[in-house]
């Protein structure tokens, strides 16, 4: 995993968010992963975590075998950590996981592991959610969903 401290304004901070970044290209156990992440921290008086499954059907309402998620190495972690300093440092968290599968995904495998751990519940849980909304706005990730024939492309994401 990658790991990161440096603020987005390049500026010292009295206490720099501990960003986590790392892209899967196999099946990932999101418990073990987050668990690995806090066994390396010491325990925070908040956590907000949230583990995203791909589903079984299609956006047209299908079955679906596989979806394909394509980035650009390097690119694509450098804006994650990015986006995770960029919330942490808007709502005060200590320390950021972000987990997220590339390649073929099977329908319930996870797909995002997305973990904050901070000082209060309230900023936890308002840096996860953003965190989670910019990785499905933001994070250059093209997505093709694989149903009974062949491949297509989406050119959206799911609402809330």
């Amino acid at each position: 995993m990658a790991t990161t401290s440096t603020h987005v304004s390049g500026e010292p901070s009295p206490r720099p968010a501990a960003i986590q970044i790392a892209l899967e290209t196999h099946n990932f156990q999101p418990l073990e992963a987050l668990a690995a992440w806090q066994a390396g921290q010491s325990p925070p008086a908040a956590e907000a975590q949230f583990i995203g499954r791909v589903r079984g059907s299609c956006a047209d309402g299908s079955p679906l075998r596989a979806l394909e998620l394509e980035h650009y190495p390097g690119m694509t972690e450098r804006l994650l950590a990015q986006l995770a300093l960029t919330a942490a440092q808007r709502h005060g968290a200590n320390a950021v996981l972000v987990v997220h599968r590339v390649g073929l995904v099977a329908p319930a495998q996870a797909i995002v592991l997305v973990a904050v751990a901070a000082d209060r519940r309230g900023p936890a849980q308002r840096c996860c959610g953003e965190l989670l909304e910019a990785l499905k706005h933001e994070a250059p990730f093209w997505k093709r969903e694989w149903g009974a024939s062949c491949g297509q492309w989406l050119q959206g994401n799911t609402p809330l």
